[in-house]
């Protein structure tokens, strides 16, 4: 009966394979570099994070070694895993709400200006010259735009070395990533605002619904369920993956690591001391940490609207 039930699903799969042949063909160039690109790197990763690998030779395989002296003997790591998951806890739901709230404002404005507003809260995420500015923003001498400002208004007395100040460098760092957050998922929200069907806004006040507050919880936001989703997982990865604002502004390593992550760590490991097999068993843990955080957060915004 089994064999029979298996039998039937392969000629179901094969007949919706040739009914769908054209469709196939289409998407056929994404995924195999989708493949190439994105899951054999990610295979490859895994099966290397059981090995030792210098680059040099061979990859020999040494079992769970690169994990236990990642969780039992790394004490960076642990620092840069605390790091993580303080910007991710602090800057993914901020700027995901951040997102979504700008987006919604912005969408209320007509045509030309729309489209300005939104240019002006992307660009700080797309600006090649973002650090550069918080650079001189957070300079450590009195010509320091935050240092010359609290000198003048009398909250400090000499100027402060912001990202050279172990206490300074995470909190500093952790503004600047929600500066720069407003980037891909924003511009899903937008998209997806413009995507609702305005009729549904006069059933639902047929419904009982009786201000802006609910209609953008029980109507707005169920309409742009798979922005959310989208959203939520950009977001997420930004949050998981900080690495070149830690890198520009506090260096790497950064003062007593206090800006240190699992990304900037992992490329200390892969891009200066080589060791791709230990890189690897980091890059599988953050992995791991962003497979799950994407999951629990589509289960939270399934409730969306009930």
């Amino acid at each position: 009966m089994q064999k029979q039930d298996n039998y039937k699903n392969e000629w179901s799969l094969k007949n919706r394979i040739k009914r769908s042949k054209a469709s196939y063909v289409m998407i056929a160039p994404y995924f195999i570099l989708f493949f190439l690109f994105t899951v054999l790197p990610v295979l490859t990763s895994i099966v290397l994070s059981f090995t030792y690998f210098n680059m040099l030779e061979l990859p020999s395989f040494t079992g769970w070694t690169n994990y236990l002296r990642l969780l039992l003997e790394d004490d960076i790591f642990l620092i840069a895993l605390k790091n993580t998951f303080i910007f991710a806890v602090i800057t993914g739901p901020i700027s995901y709400f951040m997102c979504l709230m700008f987006a919604w404002i912005i969408n209320e404005f007509s045509g030309k200006l729309r489209a300005f507003l939104t240019l002006i809260f992307y660009a700080p995420s797309i600006s090649g010259q973002a650090f550069l500015i918080w650079t001189i923003i957070l300079s450590g001498d009195r010509y320091g735009y935050l240092n010359s400002i609290l000198i003048e208004t009398g909250f400090i007395n000499s100027p402060i070395l912001w990202m050279k100040t172990e206490k300074y460098v995470l909190p500093m760092l952790i503004i600047v990533q929600l500066w720069l957050s407003l980037g891909t998922g924003f511009l899903s929200f937008i998209a997806g605002l413009q995507t609702v069907d305005k009729s549904l806004y006069e059933a639902a006040a047929v419904d009982g619904v009786k201000n802006r507050w609910q209609e953008l919880w029980y109507v707005t936001l169920p309409s742009m369920r798979p922005q959310l989703m989208f959203g939520a997982v950009m977001q997420i990865t930004a949050a998981f993956s900080v690495a070149d604002v830690s890198i520009q502004l506090a260096g790497n390593p950064s003062i007593n690591y206090a800006g240190t992550t699992i990304v900037t760590h992992l490329l200390d490991y892969g891009t200066t001391r080589f060791e791709m097999g230990y890189a690897s068993a980091i890059a599988t843990v953050l992995f791991l940490l962003m497979v799950g955080s994407n999951k629990l957060v589509q289960r939270i915004l399934r409730k969306v609207g009930e």
